[in-house]
């Protein structure tokens, strides 16, 4: 048994209010999932990340697999311990980081070579290694191995890419399927395993990705992710393709759109049926002094603000905005300290996390209550 997932009220445009329990937590969707690259929230510590209430946090197998390496985070007792955070987590297959590589990567039907951007040195990932580096680091969530299709490409690029990624879900599956139970906290929480979900592919061209569902669909897969947006294209885009894939996807399994997004938008998304979302919008813009605000976005390196006794957000009730004032805020920018990044950044995701917290409330409150269930 992985994962389950219970959906506990909807409404008519197909939004739902749904309870995902995980081995390592029981999370309430929609949910915004904070991004942990190395096994950190950048400038944040494991305490005021679960102070915020963030049920789940990602980790990136690309980096971890380079360093410290998913075999001595599986000799200290897996990623949850090594990081200590015992709440639920996500790992990214590594293909994403690894494609982004450009000119450092050569794709094959086998998997993808590549150089490290730390020493140059010449790795392989395959879909296979990429199921093993995730169950060594034995996140409650793993994601199948995919090609991400950049923005813009051309059909034919397109058709090639989701060829590779449908070959690359099939193995991923098949490997993770025969290899999953091997997570090293498994016995600890009644024999549960880690979750594989699939990715859809297939550029901005919306047939591609309809086509790239259903064969996914047909895999069975415990939950489904919407890749390879927000990769330049037109918001409008975004939102098509996100709208053709969501009514293919299984409604008792979690779907998942991945790097998405800023804040109106992960709340639109999340009203029209996706479950979680992932971004590092929230925490890179906070380290560039962007702050995401009830009243706009507020870019804290602004003049205006240098005698401002004001919180930085008059509707917010975090830690930030209840003790420090956008002068303040700005003077550590300004003066480089690196509290600036952690104040910013334990900011933006309060207000992440409560635009999520505010949206089940309102699906629970509009929708029917529902009884689709995965046992």
């Amino acid at each position: 048994m992985s994962l389950t997932f219970k959906i506990t009220s909807e409404t008519d445009r197909g939004g739902r209010r749904a309870q995902l329990d995980l081995p390592h937590r029981m999370v309430q969707t929609p949910v915004f999932m904070p991004v942990g690259t190395q096994g950190t929230v950048k400038a944040v510590a494991q305490d005021v990340l679960e102070t915020l209430g963030a049920e789940i946090i990602l980790g990136n197998t690309y980096h971890l697999y380079l360093r410290p390496g998913h075999e001595a985070i599986r000799r200290m007792g897996g990623l949850h311990h090594f990081i200590s955070w015992q709440r639920a987590m996500l790992t990214d297959s590594g293909g994403f980081q690894v494609f982004s590589l450009n000119a450092l990567r050569k794709v094959t039907d086998e998997g993808v070579r590549f150089r490290s951007h730390l020493d140059g040195s010449s790795l392989m990932f395959t879909p296979e290694h990429s199921m093993d580096v995730q169950i060594a680091l034995g996140a409650d969530i793993a994601m199948a191995f995919d090609e991400c299709t950049e923005y813009p490409a051309d059909r034919a690029r397109a058709e090639e890419s989701l060829r590779m990624t449908m070959a690359w879900a099939r193995r991923s599956l098949d490997h993770f399927r025969a290899h999953c139970d091997e997570a090293v906290w498994r016995d600890q929480f009644q024999k549960r395993s880690q979750s594989l979900l699939g990715i859809v592919q297939g550029g901005m061209y919306a047939d591609l990705r309809r086509a790239c569902a259903e064969r996914l669909v047909e895999m069975d897969f415990d939950g489904y992710a919407i890749g390879g947006l927000s990769v330049g294209e037109p918001r409008e885009l975004t939102l098509e393709m996100i709208a053709a894939v969501l009514p293919l996807l299984p409604k008792d399994k979690p779907r998942y759109v991945m790097g998405v997004g800023y804040p109106e938008e992960i709340e639109l998304y999340a009203r029209m049926g996706v479950d979680m979302m992932d971004c590092v919008l929230p925490t890179r813009a906070a380290r560039h002094g962007l702050l995401f605000t009830s009243q706009g976005r507020l870019n804290i390196k602004n003049k205006q603000y240098a005698e401002d006794q004001s919180p930085p957000d008059p509707n917010c009730g975090c830690m930030v905005c209840l003790r420090y004032t956008r002068a303040y805020l700005r003077h550590l920018m300004q003066a480089r300290e690196a509290l600036s990044g952690t104040l910013n950044t334990i900011h933006n995701l309060a207000f992440y996390l409560g635009i999520m917290e505010r949206v089940r409330d309102s699906l629970q409150a509009e929708g029917t209550i529902a009884a689709v269930a995965r046992p």
